[in-house]
């Protein structure tokens, strides 16, 4: 038995018994979403002193949130940096599998708050940390499930990274851990923050778009080589609880540190990397349920060797009333106006509208109708 139908069959199985429900991944009212909260923000830009005049603005200095960190690398320090941000939050308690990243990204924790977090190298020591009230989940998806249910197990208020589980059972059995601790949780969907979204939204409620008839959402880039050369894992890396209940690979630097999103046992690939920030999007625009069916087709051809998830995807997800098209491509990306290549089209009645990070682009229908940009930073 693998290590990913073990951990099926024992502790998240249990969580989901012990509940007694079998709550869908996808939740038809707001109340009762994973999201209970808005996302925070990004949280890339944060200076020492942002932090501190947000802490002393909202007068909680002397009464913070005592949040734990579980994996310190790249994002998992953007997220709790945007804790910080937001103020009203102690970061005291830290645990990476790689010893680097535990110790570095404590001085950048302590360089902000001013405080030193606790080390550990085992989540679950991280846990049994007395005085810890919320937990943020910055690591791979192939450990979110664990990490999510034993906090919840453990009474914690959870941030998770997204996506919330490596697949649709896993992802259950955390909504039912969660439903049974009655925590708060919150998703890593930050792009709900952004400005350009929340106009998208204004104008097809004003019916500036019309009726919206279809929409499609997209990423197109050509991502750069990486080593796929079998070596040893850096001495700082504790690869076998990297991978942890995932199938245990050969280590090479094209599935390590930032670079699992398009292998297949850790990451799933652009669909669940990217998709389903677009899709989030377009739920929350829209005021979209569940979609009635999904079909997809893709094929891995030209990456094929670097990479092991399709670098070519489309998928339909046939939402009551809209269809919805995802398509990815990894490949030529240079061929297209760089200006769509990651974003959504909102196809409608009255024309289109393009909505990304940052930018809106409204092409009304007809014939020698002027295109509009609208720069909307976040």
């Amino acid at each position: 038995m693998n290590r990913r139908k073990f951990i099926k069959r024992s502790s998240l199985a249990t969580a989901a018994i012990a509940s007694g429900v079998n709550t869908p991944l996808f939740s038809g009212s707001t109340g009762n979403r994973m999201n209970t909260h808005e996302t925070m923000s990004e949280g890339g830009r944060v200076s020492e002193k942002n932090v501190k005049n947000r802490a002393h603005a909202r007068g909680v200095g002397a009464n913070p949130v005592k949040v734990g960190l579980i994996g310190s690398g790249w994002y998992g320090l953007v997220i709790a940096k945007a804790a910080l941000q937001a103020g009203g939050v102690e970061i005291m308690a830290v645990s990476d599998v790689d010893s680097e990243h535990l110790k570095s990204g404590a001085d950048e924790l302590e360089g902000l708050q001013g405080t030193r977090p606790r080390l550990f190298k085992d989540y679950r020591d991280l846990l049994d940390h007395p005085g810890l009230e919320a937990i943020l989940i910055g690591t791979p998806p192939q450990w979110h499930a664990l990490q999510f249910v034993d906090s919840c197990k453990k009474g914690l208020h959870v941030y998770c990274e997204k996506p919330l589980a490596y697949d649709v059972d896993e992802g259950k059995a955390m909504i039912a851990a969660a439903k049974k601790a009655g925590n708060i949780v919150q998703i890593g969907f930050q792009r709900r923050q952004s400005n350009a979204f929340r106009k998208a939204k204004e104008l097809i409620e004003e019916g500036t778009t019309g009726k919206i008839r279809q929409i499609v959402a997209q990423i197109h880039y050509t991502p750069g080589k990486t080593d796929t050369t079998i070596q040893d894992p850096p001495a700082s890396l504790d690869w076998e609880e990297w991978c942890g209940p995932a199938p245990k690979l050969p280590y090479r630097p094209s599935i390590g540190h930032r670079s699992w999103r398009l292998e297949k046992e850790y990451g799933n690939g652009h669909l669940v990397d990217w998709g389903i920030h677009h899709i989030d999007i377009i739920r929350t625009i829209m005021g979209l349920e569940a979609p009635r069916a999904i079909r997809a087709t893709g094929s891995l051809d030209v990456l094929k060797g670097q990479i092991t998830t399709p670098d070519t995807l489309m998928a339909t997800l046939q939402f009551e009333g809209c269809p919805v098209v995802w398509q990815h491509r990894l490949w030529g990306a240079g061929d297209m106006d760089p200006r769509f290549n990651n974003g959504i089209f909102f196809h409608g009645d009255k024309g289109t509208l393009f909505a990304a990070d940052e930018r809106l682009i409204w092409r009304p229908s007809g014939r020698n109708q002027e295109e509009q940009v609208m720069d909307i930073p976040t």
